[in-house]
Formats: structure tokens, C-alpha cells, sequence
């Protein structure tokens, strides 16, 4: 399960031409991020025609298509793609070494000089391996999403869209008392809409996330582009949200770890990304097993290469880049204060206010920094903190 687009240029070297072929959904055309309270809303929307031909720059799918094409496309390169199969443990040599993993078939062990971890957030082959420092659950939240069915024409009309085009928007302040955010994408003939939610948040505020996704359906912006959809589907997920800081180590004696299993989700406000991560770290892991197996040596020496590779290329280069981001954007004052404050400054701003004389756009922010409880300076600081992390 994952939220719905996938930013696939990583592909561009691996299966030249893939949007000729791979499975998507529509290609987005349109992004938008929103900030919202109860009855307000304010966006930051755009739309262009070049991400609607290739070589495109994202696209909305399902996981189950995609996955598949892919597994196909591995397959057609000689790997042997084993089904309903689950990971559950190491096996090791004498020396410790990871030599191959546990299944939950009879008889299902196997045998391997090397094994790369892309089993998931939880990754119990990562932990067991003893990659992982102690878990903070503040570096997680929880993904939950509904898809509604909806005719594909009615989506292209409610979203202004010409047919194959797609839509992502991006939400904050629409889960109420839980540190979080939504999101809502448009499929052929269905939407994704769902939050993601701080998990010690949400075990504090004892909310539900369906009902979280149930007020986001409701606000007065999203109500007319969801109306008349029917369930298809509820799934949640957690998320690695800590960014660079809550990397794993990497590498060990016979083992490699990627995905969302080496945490490497970038959750940044603007940028929310997961499966081109996926798919480069993957990419990456593999160049280097090859060069260790072809060596002979698979032991953590020979392979902390990779860290290295990760750290050159985008993944961990847009992690360290912006390591403050999430934490910065989960702050009780983005999540809560900021939302208010920014759409009452703008409502301020074009509220026609005759016979009385227009506020300077310094007053005014300064009168609804004060009615949203957030102090100037503490504004400004926050406003070179961001200026330095997204600068």
C-alpha cells in the first residue's frame, strides 16, 4: 500500500521508454499543496503541459499493476520471483554471517551468499540483523486511504482535467488534534484520498483515521470533488518519517538493506516521496552485490560501498539536505497555528472592507499572527529555519 503517485524517472536507465509500457493510472498534470481549517482553504496550484507527455514526471498507479510489471521485468532478466512468501528471520554461518533467509514455507529456507532487506517499514530482517538502533515511534505515522469509485469523465470534469491526466494534492491542517497531513489523487476511474498521521499523536488523541479521512471528505473544498464515491477500498501503512536521522546502518556481514526498510521515505512538505527511493537504493544495492559476490568478499567491508553510492546519489543527498524538514513540519505550530494564521491573512487580505480602510499587509499579519497564538519572532524563526532547511 502506498499513497498513489510514483515519480518514475529513476527508471529512465533501467527500462528505457518504460511509459511506453508500465501500467499507470493518469499522469499528473496538476499539483497542488493546501493548507485548510474547518471551513477555509488556501492552495498553491499548479498545472503544466509538460509533464503530460514524456518523459512525464509523475503518475498515479496501483501498486498491484505496478509491482507486477515490474516482478515481470525482473523475471524476464533471469530472477526467480517467488510468491505469497514471507521473510521471517535470518539464517547465519557459524561466523555469524548472514547466509540466507527463513520462510513460512515447509522447507521454504534459503540459501544465499548475500541477502538485501526490502521486507518494509518493520523490517524484522534488518532488526534481527542488528542494523537498527532503538525505534522512536515519534519517526513514524500512519498512512490510512480510502478509494472511491467515480466515473472517469465526472473526474476529469470535477478536477478540470483532459482525459489520461492527473491530479495530486497535497493537504496540512486536515487532521484536526493529530499531527499529520492528507492528500487526495486521481485514477482512471477512481480517487485516492487518506491522511497520514503521527503515531504517538494519534494514540493520544484517540481518533480514528477513518474518521479523519471522513472530516476531509466533508470540508467544504474536497465535498464536491468526492461526492457520489464509492468505496472500493481501505488500506493503512506505516511510514518512516524521521528522514536522514533515522537511517539504519546499511550494511553487514552478507547483508544489504533498502526501500522503506533503510527508512528512505522523504517527507518534506513539498516533496513526498517513496517508491522512486525504493527503486534507486534497490538499483544501487544491486550494482553493489553483483561487485561483492563477483570479488568474493560479502562482508560488511566489501559492501559499505553502498552507504557510500546512497550518499552520492539523490537518496541520501536530498535526506541529509533535508534532515530538519520533518521535524519542522510536524511542530504543534506548523501543524496547528500556521494553517489559521495563513488562511485568515489571506481572507484579510481580500475581504473588501469598505467603508472602513484596508490594513496594511504588516498589520494584518501581525493582528492574525496574534488571534493564531503565534508570537512574530517566534515567526521569523521559523521562517529562517525553513528558508535554511528548503533553501
Amino acid at each position: 500500500m502506498y499513497g498513489g503517485v510514483i515519480y518514475a524517472r529513476i527508471l529512465d536507465d533501467l527500462i528505457p521508454n518504460w511509459w511506453e509500457e508500465a501500467p499507470v493510472q493518469r499522469w499528473v498534470t496538476r499539483r497542488a499543496t493546501m493548507v485548510m481549517t474547518p471551513t477555509q482553504s488556501l492552495s498553491l496550484d499548479y498545472r503544466t503541459q509538460a509533464w503530460g507527455k514524456p518523459p512525464y514526471n509523475g503518475a498515479t498507479a496501483y501498486r498491484s499493476e505496478f509491482d507486477a510489471w515490474l516482478a515481470s521485468k525482473a523475471s524476464d532478466a533471469g530472477a526467480t520471483v517467488v510468491c505469497e512468501t514471507t521473510a521471517v528471520g535470518l539464517r547465519r554461518a557459524d561466523d555469524g554471517t548472514v547466509s540466507g533467509i527463513r520462510t513460512d514455507r515447509p522447507d521454504g529456507d534459503i540459501s544465499s551468499r548475500l541477502v538485501v532487506a526490502c521486507d518494509g517499514v518493520n523490517s524484522f530482517l534488518a532488526k534481527e540483523a542488528g542494523l537498527y538502533p532503538e525505534l522512536d515511534p515519534g519517526n513514524y505515522t500512519l498512512g490510512a486511504k480510502e478509494v472511491l469509485a467515480l466515473p472517469a469523465e465526472t473526474i476529469d470534469q470535477r478536477f478540470g482535467l483532459s482525459p489520461g491526466e492527473g491530479v495530486d494534492f497535497e493537504i496540512l491542517g486536515c487532521t484536526g488534534d493529530v499531527p499529520g497531513g492528507g492528500f487526495l489523487y486521481t485514477n482512471s476511474d477512481t480517487v485516492s484520498v487518506g491522511v497520514v498521521l503521527s503515531l504517538p499523536g494519534l494514540a493520544q488523541s484517540k481518533s480514528r483515521p477513518e474518521q479523519l479521512i471522513r472530516s476531509l471528505k466533508e470540508h467544504p473544498t474536497i465535498s464536491p470533488l468526492v461526492e457520489g464515491g464509492e468505496l472500493v477500498e481501505y488500506s493503512a501503512h506505516l511510514i518512516p518519517e524521521g528522514g536522514y536521522d533515522m537511517v539504519p546502518q546499511l550494511y553487514g556481514n552478507g547483508i544489504l538493506v533498502a526501500g522503506d526498510a533503510a527508512a528512505l521515505c522523504l517527507a518534506a512538505g513539498i516533496w513526498l516521496e517513496g517508491v522512486n527511493f525504493a527503486i534507486a537504493s534497490g538499483s544501487i544495492a544491486g550494482q553493489v552485490a553483483v561487485e561483492a559476490l563477483g570479488s568474493g568478499d560479502t562482508s560488511a567491508r566489501g559492501l559499505a560501498t553502498y552507504r557510500k553510492r546512497l550518499e552520492k546519489n539523490f537518496v541520501l543527498a536530498d535526506h541529509k539536505k533535508l534532515r530538519n524538514a520533518p521535524h519542522l513540519l510536524l511542530s504543534e505550530r506548523v501543524q496547528t497555528r500556521y494553517p489559521q494564521l495563513m488562511c485568515n491573512l489571506v481572507e484579510g487580505l481580500f475581504t473588501v472592507t469598505n467603508p472602513t480602510p484596508k490594513s496594511g499587509a504588516i498589520a494584518l499579519t501581525r493582528r492574525e499572527a496574534k488571534r493564531a497564538g503565534v508570537r512574530i519572532g517566534q515567526l521569523l524563526r521559523d521562517s529562517v529555519s525553513a528558508i535554511r532547511t528548503f533553501g
